[in-house]
């Protein structure tokens, strides 16, 4: 009989072993799962426009923020005549500067009421850079421009050319200082690889005609 009790006992401690190691399992497994949610929930989405010498114009959403102080930390937008308002500053040129000349210019203004100045000035959402697609393209119209966009990647944002359009003597038309200047864009030559060079990076307020 002794084995057969020795057995018995032996049998019932692991299964006493393998009832109580459950829970703990099922919680570590509960936890593992839980940690990328909880991740998630603290990620905040970063800047849409990181380039420090990116030209502001009328309509960007700005994020300025001073370390450290909840006041000093406001959403602005760029209004039609330029302008954003922040405190301590009042209302303030905006529009033509670049992220780098607007934040100097709002530390030199700052640091007459905050020591230990940090200060950050973000493009939170861009709304300026506009190319307007015009003529024998699928869908006509203006183009946000998130990147460095290119003729042929805006024409396709437009729906591409449509089967009437004169392919070849596609323009892009450019306001420079006081005068306004045509480049030429051929399109067919370009899906075939000639004439690259025609294929130019846009700029705010270009208008792409294609006859």
């Amino acid at each position: 009989m002794k084995p057969t009790i020795h057995h018995i006992l032996t049998t019932g401690m692991l299964l006493l072993a393998i009832v109580a190691a459950a829970p703990a399992g099922a919680t570590a497994t509960d936890q593992s799962i839980a940690k990328p949610d909880s991740g998630t929930a603290e990620t905040t989405a970063p800047p849409l426009v990181t380039d420090p010498k990116y030209i502001i114009g009328q309509g960007d959403m700005l994020d300025i923020s001073v370390w450290k102080d909840e006041a000093l930390t406001k959403t602005v937008v760029v209004l039609p005549d330029g302008m954003i308002a922040f405190p301590l500053i009042g209302e303030l040129k905006a529009e033509g500067k670049t992220v780098a000349g607007l934040k100097q210019e709002m530390e030199n203004l700052l640091s007459r009421y905050v020591s230990d100045l940090v200060l950050n000035v973000e493009v939170r959402q861009s709304n300026s850079m506009l190319v307007y697609i015009i003529g024998r393209v699928n869908n006509p119209g203006r183009q946000v421009l998130n990147s460095r966009i290119t003729v042929l990647q805006a024409l396709a944002m437009a729906g591409g050319p449509n089967p009437f359009a004169k392919k070849n003597n596609i323009r892009v038309f450019r306001r420079e200082g006081a005068a306004t200047n045509s480049y030429r864009f051929r399109y067919d030559d370009v899906v075939e690889g000639e004439h690259l060079e025609d294929n130019i990076v846009l700029q705010r307020g270009d208008v792409i005609v294609v006859p």
